[in-house]
């Protein structure tokens, strides 16, 4: 597509085709949801204005792929850089549990998988993209320092060339490989710290009936049940709070406790980053029925739970997930929105 006579609509039309991918790709380097909408609408609306002056050296997609990296890089000026609480303090035993809240900006994101994953035939690319916004390599990757972040996200999940890389980055192939091997070299030094998602694709059958036994242990409240489910590396995050729990005891010790009122929620399956995920809704003892309480992110291997991460901003997360503020007393499921 080039620049010659396009009407508004068919505009419109091509720079919309690209809106998922760029979300992801945008979510990739920010670590937040809406950062990364934020930074497409940005992308979309510079590519509009400035759609007279594409003369098509590229395609559509290498043009805004190089406008959304320049958005991205300038919103990472400031250093910032999102992560999850076992990446900032060490784990608290429960007798010393407290919750302290961090600002917003601390915190890697949860995402809508309809988001930020197109849909592709090929099964191997969208599993490959479905690792790549997972919770711990996204933690992984925010480590990287921003231009290092676009060259790994571009070689390794979209697989671009590294002539392409270059062309977008303005700068040469060799650049484009030495800062790959750091990426890679970085990573490598991560190891997989946290990382517990041997998750199927789509889930195989043993691993639906590991969720399947989960929900029902977490809706009846059944810590002997749920302690059988959880790895005994198992951690537990719950963001905005820096507090993270490690090993069932604490866990659930801390669901019996701090985390009381939870009894007798009632969960709703979503697609978050790739990986098993819930609306958790909590009885209200005032109004009745359910009130929006977490979106709850599952990591698993090996037949057990070994992450589970609580993302209670419920304000901004449920209405992203297109999820009801509310479930009557007598609604234990609800159509999910994306």
């Amino acid at each position: 597509m080039t620049n010659g006579t396009v009407t508004t609509a068919e505009l419109d039309s091509a720079l919309e085709k690209h809106r998922v991918e760029l979300t992801g790709y945008c979510y990739r380097m920010l670590g937040s949801s809406f950062e990364a909408e934020d930074a497409v609408q940005d992308t979309l609306v510079r590519a509009w204005r400035g759609y007279a002056t594409f003369e098509g050296r590229s395609s559509l997609r290498s043009w805004l792929y190089r406008i959304a990296t320049n958005v991205c890089l300038d919103m990472l000026t400031a250093g910032n850089k999102r992560a999850r609480p076992m990446d900032l303090t060490e784990s608290t035993p429960l007798a010393q549990a407290a919750l302290s809240p961090r600002p917003d900006h601390t915190w890697l994101e949860p995402v809508p998988d309809a988001r930020v994953l197109p849909t592709v035939e090929d099964p191997a690319e969208a599993a490959v993209a479905k690792e790549s916004v997972r919770l711990a390599f996204m933690a992984a990757l925010q480590q990287l320092p921003p231009k290092q972040r676009a060259v790994l996200i571009l070689r390794e999940v979209l697989a671009w060339k590294a002539s392409e890389v270059a062309e977008l980055l303005g700068t040469s192939v060799a650049s484009v490989n030495s800062a790959l091997q750091r990426a890679r070299a970085t990573l490598a030094e991560r190891g997989d710290k946290g990382d517990g998602a041997a998750v199927s694709d789509p889930l195989d059958e043993e691993q639906q009936k590991l969720l399947e036994r989960y929900v029902a242990a977490f809706e009846g409240y059944d810590m002997a049940a749920l302690t059988a489910l959880l790895h005994e590396d198992a951690v537990m995050t719950m963001p905005p709070f820096d507090l993270w729990l490690a090993g069932p005891a604490d866990i659930t010790g801390f669901m019996t406790t701090i985390g009381a009122s939870c009894a007798g929620s009632r969960l709703v399956p979503v697609r978050a980053n790739g990986l098993p995920a819930f609306a958790h809704y909590k009885p209200d003892p005032e109004a009745g029925g359910f009130t929006p309480w977490a979106i709850q992110v599952l990591e698993i291997s090996d037949g057990r739970i070994t992450g589970f991460h609580c993302f209670l901003d419920t304000p901004r997360w449920f209405p992203l997930f297109e999820l009801p503020l509310r479930l009557e007393a007598e609604t234990d499921q609800v159509e999910q929105g994306a």
